[in-house]
């Protein structure tokens, strides 16, 4: 697939994501936040689009430059927007964007991306560092091994030659994207993609966006919310949604979704890791779409 196809779908499926409503707890097309704002993630999902290109370009398998290209998106979408927007969406899509650009079908996309996350570098894990410091984005690499804040984290990681495949998998226990990065995305792959891939067939896309999100929240708890309010309030949340989705062939469910994102709302719970992994979804049923 040519590299200028992909990050066209890569900036659709960011569109898409932010567009769906009432996606609860999370900025969307009717709810705005104090920090940040539906437009935000407009104009964040247009500009990465260079760098998604620039990254299918020519790829060197055995050095993608994955981190590169991560650093280069979030830095232009940091020219444009003062707030993290979009860099959970940017570690996600460029790893499978990348592996769409070296695969001859669909069905080698997912082998594919191990292969270039297995082919990062040290200079991807700082390259790494610099975007997540960049956005100001806490909970990756922040705990004692590697502290992404400390002034001496690129240094000790060249002592060490940890890759980003590396940094990624000791982050990996507490950060589902990074658990996702290293683990063959199975959140994407086998519950978020299927879903999206069938809604979108029968249902407007605002519905399969949302049913999407609404799916992937109730089998894996945000660890957005658990790092800010523990394990149990993610798994509380993850139940809560279960339940909604039961409920989703109702008349009112549009209207229980309305409610159940204004309490996530009001109680300051924002399930951001969710909206990245159904970007990403929404992103590989395109590329699925696009490859048939």
């Amino acid at each position: 697939m040519k590299a200028s196809e992909i990050a066209k779908i890569a900036q659709i499926a960011s569109a898409l994501e932010v567009s769906g409503y009432p996606k609860p707890g999370n900025v969307h097309r009717t709810r705005d936040y104090d920090d940040m704002v539906f437009e935000d993630f407009v104009i964040s999902g247009i500009v990465i689009g260079d760098s998604i290109r620039e990254a299918c370009t020519d790829v060197d398998v055995e050095n993608p430059q994955l981190g590169k290209y991560i650093l280069q998106a979030v830095a232009e979408t940091d020219k444009w927007i003062k707030n993290n927007t979009n860099l959970g969406i940017v570690m996600m899509t460029t790893p499978i964007a990348v592996a769409a650009a070296i695969s001859d079908s669909f069905d080698e996309i997912r082998e594919n991306i191990k292969l270039v996350m297995g082919n990062t570098s040290v200079d991807d894990a700082c390259d790494l560092y610099d975007a997540i410091n960049i956005a100001d984005a806490g909970g990756m690499g922040d705990q004692d091994e590697y502290d992404v804040a400390s002034d001496n984290a690129k240094n000790e990681l060249r002592q060490n030659n940890q890759t980003m495949y590396d940094v990624l998998k000791i982050s990996a226990p507490w950060d589902m994207l990074a658990r996702e990065m290293t683990s063959d995305m199975p959140a994407v792959f086998e519950i978020g993609y299927p879903t999206y891939h069938e809604l979108k067939e029968e249902k407007t896309q605002n519905e399969a966006c949302l049913l999407t999100f609404l799916t992937i929240l109730s089998h894996v708890p945000d660890t957005l919310i658990s790092r800010k309010y523990g394990d149990e309030e993610a798994l509380k949340i993850s139940l809560m949604t279960r339940d909604l989705l039961k409920m989703k062939d109702s008349d009112d469910f549009m209207e229980l979704v309305g409610q159940f994102d204004d309490y996530l709302f009001s109680n300051k719970y924002n399930p951001g890791t969710t909206a990245d992994l159904t970007a990403a979804s929404i992103f590989v049923s395109y590329l699925k779409s696009n490859f048939e």
